[in-house]
């Protein structure tokens, strides 16, 4: 089992939860790849909308991946990668502010790293925020 952050909106997020799917780096398929059953994915939104919206800075959302297949919606102009997961209800929304000593913002300029989209967690920083969000596991 391994633990990963997406990065994107909250408004991206939620849509994705109330959908049951996982959705990174715009639609494209190989950060889904990356991902096996199994995995756990939290989400981190920086800003409250991908264009325009409030700063955010949180963690917004926690799930399970729950198998192997990968496969593309049809929205019409978009065809977006899309995976099943499983996420935790009930979360609270978390700030990353909230969270000390975290390896994810150890370096000074933490956020730099976020801009792949897709980074692995550490153990150690996975437990901090699934406990944040849901509670001891």
């Amino acid at each position: 089992m391994r633990a990963w952050l997406g990065v994107v909106s909250r408004d991206h997020v939620r849509r994705g939860t109330a959908l049951g799917i996982a959705q990174l780096g715009h639609g494209k398929r190989p950060p889904l790849a990356r991902l096996s059953p199994g995995d756990w994915l939290v989400y981190y939104s920086p800003r409250t909308s991908m264009r325009g919206g409030e700063p955010l800075q949180a963690f917004t959302a926690i799930g399970e991946i729950s198998d192997e297949e990968i496969w593309q919606a049809d929205e019409g102009d978009f065809q977006p990668w899309r995976r099943r997961v499983g996420y935790l209800p009930d979360v609270t929304e978390t700030p990353v502010r909230d969270l000390e000593g975290l390896d994810l913002t150890a370096d000074p300029n933490w956020g730099y790293a976020l801009r792949r989209g897709l980074l692995e967690l550490t153990g150690s920083d996975f437990r901090a925020i699934r406990s944040a969000m849901a509670g001891p596991a």
